[in-house]
């Protein structure tokens, strides 16, 4: 009989989109429970993983009420189904379902680090997420950061200790299916059928942002370095010879929805993506790789990320990076090899370097032909789930 393995995020789509496919994997060998906020996507995970759901609700706000409520919840699904593991993603997730797993006597307790909100916050909200880190952490029995920047920012906020942490694998709470994030699936007919749609010639250099757009992914700031890109303003920024054709074809496509309630956009950069015809919002998408396909190069300027996925399925799908010297994105990129790296919140900085990937065709095309290797070589996605198993065989040792 397997053990059975209750993973969790706060809401269905963290479920279905951050370890997708992982969760299939994982029920060959134990019996795969997926727990999160209820809903269409919630269902369309048991089908697409072929696992068991149960929905509990959760807040991704600040809600003491709620957030007391469902660990209750969860508490009272641990004592009923009896879990051997539970693995918990996104913070809210972490910190309910460790507090209900520990109040539960639940064996083996795991919460998976991608990312830590709190380093944007300030004040009193700031000290009040850092109590709850450290609850998080003391309920857990292992914490998996998923990048070793993040690991070493968790050491230096001393919210655990060294030996509860393991970065499993190079990174990455996934990995990337390579076969399925290959541009080789796209053919000439679907690329200029997609242009064609957006209304984006062959001969535009495109840049592509893939998330949320939130204040916290850098998007004001890569609005306002386009927009200057296209009026061909501030020349000297740039290195070598100017093409003012060149920023004349460039677009820039954004994939993702935009989000009003949490971390909104600046009126001023919300104008710009409305009226700008060279900014062409695309919204929320299930499937990015066509999008990836008819692109360029990623340009992804976040505040703060664990280790992005984006990042990996942008290489994988041959395109360079621009990012940000933060944890994870300085792990995937490498400096002028497979993209490049620039300062955090520097708007003249994301003006630079999507200038040099339209002029510099020598360094930006080294880079493209570095991009999809480097990520098939350290995070294909099979390799990931592998490490993921191990370490939960490991664990089991201590846990007869």
């Amino acid at each position: 009989m397997k053990q059975k393995l209750i993973r969790i995020t706060t809401v269905a789509m963290s479920l279905d989109k951050l370890i997708e496919g992982q969760l299939a994997f994982m029920n060959a060998n134990y019996e795969v429970v997926g727990v999160s906020s209820g809903g269409e996507t919630l269902e369309r995970v048991a089908v697409k993983e072929g696992i068991r759901v149960i929905p509990v609700e959760m807040s991704r706000k600040i809600t003491p009420f709620k957030d007391v409520k469902s660990v209750w919840e969860l508490y009272q699904l641990f004592k009923k189904e009896k879990p051997f593991i539970v693995h918990t993603h996104t913070p809210k997730a972490g910190i309910i379902g460790m507090l209900a797993a520990k109040f539960a006597n639940v064996p083996i307790r795991l919460h998976t680090v991608a990312g830590l909100p709190l380093l944007e916050a300030t004040g009193f909200k700031r000290k009040i997420l850092n109590t709850v880190e450290k609850l998080t952490y003391s309920c857990a029995t292992k914490i998996y950061p998923n990048s070793k920047g993040l690991k070493e920012i968790i050491l230096k906020e001393h919210f655990t200790k060294s030996d509860k942490l393991k970065v499993i694998a190079n990174g990455s709470s996934n990995g990337i299916d390579t076969t399925y994030f290959n541009p080789n699936n796209f053919s000439n007919t679907q690329k200029a059928s997609l242009r064609q749609k957006l209304k984006i010639q062959e001969n535009d250099f495109v840049f592509i942002f893939v998330g949320r757009l939130v204040t916290d992914k850098g998007i004001n700031e890569l609005v306002a370095a386009f927009k200057k890109l296209r009026a061909n303003s501030h020349p000297e920024l740039f290195e070598g010879c100017y093409s003012k054709l060149k920023t004349q074809n460039s677009k820039l496509v954004l994939v993702g929805p935009l989000e009003t309630n949490l971390d909104p956009l600046y009126s001023s950069t919300l104008h710009e993506i409305r009226n700008n015809k060279n900014i062409i919002s695309v919204g929320y998408q299930q499937d990015v790789r066509p999008y990836f396909a008819i692109s360029n190069c990623l340009v992804f300027p976040s505040y703060r990320e664990g280790f992005p996925n984006v990042v990996l399925q942008a290489g994988a799908m041959g395109l360079p990076s621009i990012v940000t010297n933060i944890n994870g994105c300085n792990e995937i990129i490498e400096d002028n090899k497979n993209g490049w790296i620039i300062p955090v919140k520097k708007e003249e900085a994301i003006l630079k370097a999507m200038r040099n990937c339209l002029v510099d065709e020598v360094r930006f095309n080294t880079a493209k032909s570095n991009a999809r290797q480097l990520i098939v070589d350290r995070y294909e996605q099979k390799m990931v789930w592998g490490a993921t198993l191990v370490a939960y065989r490991e664990l089991e040792k201590t846990h007869p």
